[in-house]
C-alpha cells in the first residue's frame, strides 16, 4: 500500500472527527457510537481493520468492543489477558506502538488469525481518560506500511474521543444507580415509618418485614415500600 493511499487526506480527516464527535453529542447508545467510531476510523485511516479493546472491571483482560470487521473467527477470538500482547503493552505505558509486521513480531499473539485475514501491520494507541488507560484502539493494513506522525495523532484523538463517549456513558449509569438507590432508601423509610405506626413495630421488624416480603415474592424492596406507602394513602 502506497503511502500516497494510505495516508489520510486532511478533508476526510476533518470529516470523520467532526461525525464521530457529532455521534457521541447524540442520543445514540454507545454500542452504535463505538460501531460508529471503528468503521469512520478504517475508512479515512484505508484500514483493513480496526477493532476497539476495553478492559474488564478487574482490569485482567482485555476484550474486542467494536469492530467493523465482518470475519466471526477475529470477532470472536479471546480475550488477551493481563500483560499478554501486543494491545497489553500499549495499555499498560499508555502510548501508542506501530508494528510493521504482526506475522514477524515476536509479542504478536494472534498470528493463525493475522495471516488468515491477511494482516500486516499495526497502529495501536490507549483509550485514555486523564492518564486512565481503558483500553486501546488497533488499525491494520493488508500490505506493509510505515505510519506517519499524522496517522498516530489521527488516531489518538479518535481514542480520546472514544474514551470520553466511554466514560460519560460509565458515569452516567453510576448517577442513575446512585439515585435509584436514594429513592429507594427513601421509600423503604418511608414504609417503616407507616409500619412502625400502624402496627407498632420497631424499626429493626419493620424493616425486616419488608425485606422478608420482598424476598418472598422476589420483588425490589423499593416495589414492596411503594405498595406499602400506595395502601396507606388509599385508606386516607
Amino acid at each position: 500500500m502506497s503511502a500516497k493511499k494510505t495516508k489520510p487526506r486532511t478533508l476526510d480527516t476533518i470529516n470523520a472527527l467532526s461525525k464521530i464527535s457529532k455521534a457521541i453529542s447524540s442520543d445514540l447508545y454507545l454500542e452504535d457510537i463505538l460501531k460508529l467510531i471503528v468503521t469512520v476510523t478504517a475508512e479515512v485511516m484505508n484500514s483493513r481493520i480496526c477493532t476497539l479493546m476495553l478492559l474488564d472491571d478487574k482490569k485482567e483482560h482485555l476484550a474486542i468492543r467494536a469492530t467493523q470487521s465482518i470475519s466471526e473467527e477475529y470477532i470472536k477470538k479471546q480475550p488477551l489477558k493481563k500483560e499478554e500482547g501486543i494491545v497489553w503493552k500499549v495499555v499498560s505505558e499508555n502510548k501508542p506502538i506501530v508494528i510493521t509486521d504482526v506475522l514477524k513480531e515476536k509479542g504478536y499473539k494472534y498470528k493463525d488469525i493475522a495471516e488468515k485475514e491477511g494482516l500486516v501491520s499495526l497502529l495501536c494507541v490507549p483509550l485514555a481518560v486523564k492518564n486512565r488507560v481503558i483500553g486501546a484502539l488497533n488499525c491494520y493494513t493488508s500490505k506493509p506500511h510505515k505510519f506517519s506522525k499524522t496517522e498516530i495523532n489521527v488516531l489518538t484523538s479518535v481514542a480520546n474521543q472514544a474514551a470520553i463517549a466511554i466514560e460519560n456513558t460509565e458515569l452516567m449509569v453510576k448517577t442513575k444507580v446512585i439515585q435509584e438507590e436514594l429513592e429507594t432508601r427513601k421509600s423503604v423509610e418511608r414504609a417503616k415509618g407507616i409500619l412502625m405506626k400502624e402496627e407498632g413495630l420497631t424499626e429493626e421488624d419493620a424493616f425486616r418485614r419488608i425485606q422478608k416480603y420482598s424476598m418472598d415474592r422476589r420483588k425490589p424492596m423499593k416495589e414492596v415500600a411503594e405498595a406499602i406507602i400506595m395502601m396507606q394513602e388509599m385508606r386516607r
